[in-house]
């Protein structure tokens, strides 16, 4: 009976013991933002999702997939095999190639690639190296889309690239359960005969646009100019016109006045000579700074006889 009763609490115990470590065994514990494909017998079973979850030991194990990690003092990249597949966007920095563009100009080109692995499932079974595949699809894609370029088209299309580089391997990562959320281009190195050239192109394209800045800045100068002279031509014109009407009408008001002062029956160009020969001995003073010698035409004295005339028939107007 205690025979009996030993063994049956030695089994339990056994049994106990076992499912202890078959618990233990098939426990896994899935960080945040990890995911870890589980086989079973060779095919898939399940993923697992952060948390705590269970496997059957010795039945259900992980499946590896390649990655890359920095390792060493070096920070040297290497390729390495890890059950754990982090979902988190992940940078891939694929050194510089040699590029050809459409005008036969052959440069370096280096860039960047953030991904982040959608679906674990397809990264493990749709693709055979993950990174070394996403390497290869954006060099070849690269040499693509900067093939169809020239070189001048290349440094002002930077962003147009990305754009171009960022659709078309999302669109082929896609079936590998990968999205590629951002491309950039890093470094384009030119040799150094190609630069020479563009330094020289850039230099005469300055000196171009100065000279056409400078040719301009005379020209408008120039158009300002003539046009301020125009306007001046204008304004004096009206004004000597204006000066010649006020004055024409101040000698009409002036014959006007002579006139009714002296009776209708006076003759009129006796008064208009009286007028002229009253400017000229206006302006003899002025002439007369002008030289010793004063010399009068002989329409003058005409006119200055004029004058006389006219002033006896203001003395004979006033004792009448």
């Amino acid at each position: 009976m205690d025979v009996q009763l030993t063994g049956g609490l030695l089994i339990t115990l056994v049994i106990a013991v076992l499912a202890i470590v078959m618990l233990i065994k098939g426990l896994r514990i899935v960080q945040q933002s990890e995911a870890v494909v589980i086989e079973r017998l060779g095919s898939y079973h399940k993923t697992l999702e952060p948390g705590v979850n269970w496997i059957v030991p010795f039945v259900d194990l992980p499946r590896a997939i390649k990655v890359k990690r920095y390792m060493g003092e070096n920070a040297a990249a290497m390729m390495v095999e890890t059950s754990r597949i982090d979902r988190r966007e992940t940078v891939l920095d694929f050194p510089g190639q040699s590029v050809i563009t459409t005008d036969n100009v052959s440069v370096m080109i280096n860039g960047v690639l953030y991904y982040q692995i959608i679906d674990p499932q397809r990264a493990v079974y749709q693709v055979e190296n993950l990174i070394q595949s996403i390497e290869v699809l954006a060099k070849t894609t690269l040499r693509s889309e900067i093939g169809k370029m020239e070189l001048d088209k290349l440094f002002e299309s930077r962003q147009e690239i990305n754009a171009s580089l960022e659709t078309v391997l999302d669109e082929a990562a896609n079936k590998w359960g990968v999205k590629v959320t951002r491309v950039e281009i890093q470094d384009i190195q030119i040799p150094d005969e190609i630069q020479d050239a563009m330094r020289k192109q850039m230099t005469a394209e300055r000196e171009r646009r100065a000279v056409v800045r400078r040719a301009e800045g005379e020209r408008q100068a120039a158009i300002e100019t003539a046009e301020g002279e125009r306007q001046a031509a204008i304004l004096r014109a009206q004004g000597e016109r204006e000066a010649s009407i006020l004055t024409a009408e101040g000698q009409q008001q002036a014959i006007q006045l002579l006139t009714e002062a002296l009776g209708a029956n006076v003759d009129k160009s006796k008064v208009i000579g009286y007028l002229i020969a009253k400017d000229y001995l206006n302006t003899l003073p002025q002439i007369a700074k002008d030289g010793e010698r004063v010399f009068l035409p002989y329409e003058a004295s005409a006119t200055l006889g004029s004058l006389g005339m006219i002033s006896e028939l203001f003395k004979k107007d006033g004792q009448a």
